[in-house]
């Protein structure tokens, strides 16, 4: 299984357990007589173990009260360093190529989120670090061989996209230019560094990286040309390919920066996502205190936030639109030319997710009239039915829930009964199987997509682990 668009669809049994060895003992603590045994491979067959990690499990364990709720956060929370973190050394630095489960190939944005929850143990295991360090050496090389890459390999082998029209090089797996595929990286070696004041990784090399990140940006603002990326697949599936010989929609020059294609891997109808701008003016301002106050680099510095404030007033300019429903919100995608979109997909950054990414403040009206608007039906991609409710996409396409919007709808909420509604959904929708999905049938949740999808699963756990150390023990009070 190579392709994204090969997901598997399975019913009351685990593809996942099978891939990774699945086995079968009591969970601690239960009776013997339990139907909730551990799903995670044996100790000797993990990718990665973290002592911190491993720790933490035990201690939110202990205090989530409902057994399937436990069994879940078990399995889910450490299945990326479980069966996708591939880490060794190479020339005295640590290399960590994180595939996304399913698909042996390193997204940069998938890759990112997967690790980033372990972020906040790094500081007391000093292995788990290194390997986090190994995941930004790493995404440094993959930008500096091809930023407008999405999907990396590990070495030069080539890929099923080899035949796309684009400039391909055999290190790529898929090469989609993707605003948030150089936004995620910037997270994560950001919030590494504030976690573990590890400076060790923003080395030339990354501060190059930085330079090819800023330069691409400003090509895909498109203000003196078409810029040098495009790209064209021979496909039946309009959202695999970009029209107008490989450009795109066409778009006015205001400022904002191009995405081909969504997070979803999927084309944007007019090329200015507006989720990825306002996630590309976060990440340059987080380039810009690292070469502040790391690199000593103040005119780069500069550049950064100048541009960062150039993309945040286009966006408040041609990027929050009048909803006749809701008001001022922000439009899913603009064209600078006057049409928009109103819509939300369940992969992040989404309009939902803004807040969770430091886009923009949970509290601000803009963002809670958009919060409104996207879960409901006036988002043609928000579906309810007997199972659930949530965000899909055209990316598996009508009556499909993403368990990730349920994610960032507990994530960005403060209404303790709507956080256990989704904390109970994710519990419910697993298709009894003890992990997340990609997605499920808002009427049946046994029919879902991609049985191992790593990024789903440790971000369900996050969610546990927060909800727990927070004190929040009524949202996991499922019923």
């Amino acid at each position: 299984m190579t392709s994204r668009r090969n997901f598997i669809k399975a019913g009351a049994f685990s593809v996942a357990g099978l891939l990774v060895g699945q086995h079968s003992f009591a969970v601690p603590g239960m009776p013997e007589t339990t139907p909730y045994v551990c799903k995670r491979p044996l100790p000797g067959a993990r990718n990665f173990t973290s002592k911190a990690v491993e720790e933490a499990i035990a201690a939110t364990k202990k205090q989530i009260k409902d057994p399937k709720l436990a069994w879940m956060f078990e399995n889910c929370f450490p299945n990326t360093l479980d069966t996708t973190c591939e880490h060794k050394m190479v020339n005295g630095k640590p290399d960590t190529f994180v595939i996304t489960g399913d698909i042996h190939a390193m997204w940069l944005r998938d890759s990112s989120a997967q690790v980033f929850p372990y972020i906040t143990f790094a500081k007391k295991d000093k292995a788990l670090q290194t390997m986090l360090a190994g995941v930004i050496y790493r995404q440094t090389k993959c930008i500096l061989i091809d930023p407008y890459a999405n999907g990396f390999n590990e070495g030069p082998t080539g890929s099923e996209w080899e035949s796309d029209k684009t400039d391909m090089k055999k290190e790529l797996h898929e090469r989609k230019w993707e605003i948030d595929s150089l936004c995620y990286p910037i997270r994560l070696a950001y919030n590494y560094w504030k976690n573990t004041n590890d400076t060790s990784v923003f080395d030339a090399e990354w501060e190059k990286a930085m330079e090819t990140v800023y330069k691409t940006f400003v090509e895909q603002q498109r203000k003196d040309n078409l810029g040098p990326y495009k790209f064209t697949r021979v496909t039946d599936r309009q959202g695999d390919t970009l029209l107008n010989f490989g450009y795109g929609s066409p778009v006015k020059p205001v400022g904002l920066i191009v995405s081909s294609f969504r997070p979803s891997d999927d084309a944007s109808l007019f090329g200015f996502l507006i989720p990825s701008n306002l996630f590309a003016v976060t990440s340059l301002r987080q380039v810009a205190e690292i070469m502040r106050k790391v690199r000593n680099n103040g005119s780069f510095a500069g550049k950064c936030e100048a541009l960062a404030n150039e993309v945040e007033a286009a966006v408040k300019k041609y990027g929050i639109c009048e909803h006749p429903e809701f008001g001022k919100v922000y439009a899913f995608e603009v064209d600078g030319f006057g049409s928009r979109v109103f819509m939300d997909d369940a992969n992040v950054p989404s309009l939902l997710a803004l807040p969770y990414l430091g886009c923009v403040e949970l509290n601000d009206p803009i963002y809670q009239n958009t919060r409104k608007m996207v879960l409901s039906d006036s988002n043609p991609y928000f579906f309810k039915g007997k199972a659930g409710e949530g965000i899909g996409g055209p990316h598996i396409g009508f009556d499909y829930v993403w368990p990730m919007s349920i994610v960032m709808r507990a994530n960005t909420s403060t209404d303790m009964a709507e956080i256990r509604k989704c904390v109970q959904m994710l519990r419910d929708t697993d298709g009894n199987t003890g992990f997340m999905h990609e997605s499920f049938h808002k009427d049946n949740a046994a029919d879902f997509t991609r049985s191992w999808f790593a990024w789903a699963n440790t971000l369900f756990g996050e969610l546990i682990y927060r909800l727990v150390n927070e004190g929040k023990l009524d949202a996991i009070k499922v019923s």
